[in-house]
């Protein structure tokens, strides 16, 4: 099975836009073909990389993509191509796909039946129906906002898309024998909404507002709502890991092999000193209670300082370690 673009980039799939575009820049410049000439293994990764970051790299891709994998497990994987709007469905019907949407299957007057027959379905029989939903589908979102944003609280601007209850028929036609042009008797079109999201302060990465009716609205019943969850662009070199603030920090190889101190920026802009103990390996952490995100823990991970260039010094030094079999 091939690894899933948020895999590939080595982020989660909650993390940042702006985390995404950071770290397909590092990957690129690493796996470049320029950089490895007549490496087959690096070109193969790096189309990897370019195909993940078309993928997920913009806000656009990354909402179809999203929505895509939503369907798919919806539908139990395997069977469920291209967006619940446009191209193939893989032999999912037509009715299947705009039930979930409308709240799930068995909504009013057998709107699986009536979906599946209109659009070359197979129709299901009475006795088959499930439950009964008036209620439209909830629509989940991401909200990128900066550390600042989340620890003082903001109002963001957010647009998405939604089904509306039909202009013309007011949802009417849903379920009849009679046609309305502009909602093809579905009771509903796909509309922009643009609304203002308040963000409390001291939110979390990944905290859940919940917008009342903000949902895809049914033809015959309540709207659903609009579930976004906060993202926290956790700026360069910082990563959310299970909810934790993780921050790499570069450290020369000899301070990792000897000890020493390093001294970073945290979160909040302070300068705080660290101390390195020796035989300390890449990718070792140490937590700094308070230190985090709205004063909580903060992750330090060590990572290797490797220099673009050494002078002579720095090679002979490197060449008699060599030599002395280290």
């Amino acid at each position: 099975m091939a690894e899933g673009p948020y895999r590939v980039l080595g982020v989660s799939s909650d993390a940042s836009d702006a985390e995404i575009k950071r770290a397909y820049r590092k990957l690129a410049r690493q796996y470049h073909p320029d950089r490895n000439p007549d490496d087959a293994a690096a070109e193969e990764r790096f189309k990897a990389i370019q195909a993940a970051y078309e993928a997920v790299g913009s806000a656009e891709a990354r909402r179809e993509h999203d929505q895509r994998r939503r369907m798919e497990d919806m539908f139990g994987g395997g069977g469920f191509q291209g967006n619940p709007f446009g191209g193939g469905f893989g032999g999912v019907d037509l009715g299947d796909i705009l039930s979930q949407f409308m709240g799930g299957r068995g909504a009013p007057g057998g709107f699986d039946a009536r979906f599946s027959q209109g659009f070359g379905g197979q129709t299901q029989s009475p006795a088959t129906e499930h439950p009964q939903s008036t209620r439209g589908a909830d629509i989940e979102a991401g909200l990128d906002i900066t550390l600042e944003q989340a620890s003082q609280g903001t109002e963001v601007r957010f647009s998405h898309r939604r089904m509306r209850r039909c202009e013309k028929c007011n949802g009417s036609s849903f379920g009849r024998s009679r046609r309305c042009a502009p909602c093809s008797g579905t009771g509903v079109q796909t509309k922009g909404s643009t609304l203002t999201v308040k963000v409390p302060p001291n939110a979390d990465h990944g905290h859940q507002l919940r917008l009342k009716e903000m949902g895809h609205e049914h033809p015959e019943g309540e709207p659903g709502d609009l579930l976004i969850t906060l993202r926290l662009d956790a700026q360069e070199g910082r990563r959310w890991e299970e909810g934790r603030l993780v921050q790499e920090v570069s450290v020369p190889v000899t301070t990792l092999l000897l000890g020493g101190k390093v001294r970073i920026s945290t979160p909040a802009g302070k300068r705080v000193q660290i101390d390195v103990p020796e035989g300390t390996r890449i990718g070792d952490r140490r937590r700094l209670q308070g230190h985090g995100h709205s004063g909580g823990p903060l992750d330090i991970e060590f990572t290797l300082a490797e220099p673009e260039e050494l002078s002579e010094s720095q090679r002979r030094a490197l060449e008699e370690l060599r030599d002395s079999g280290l």
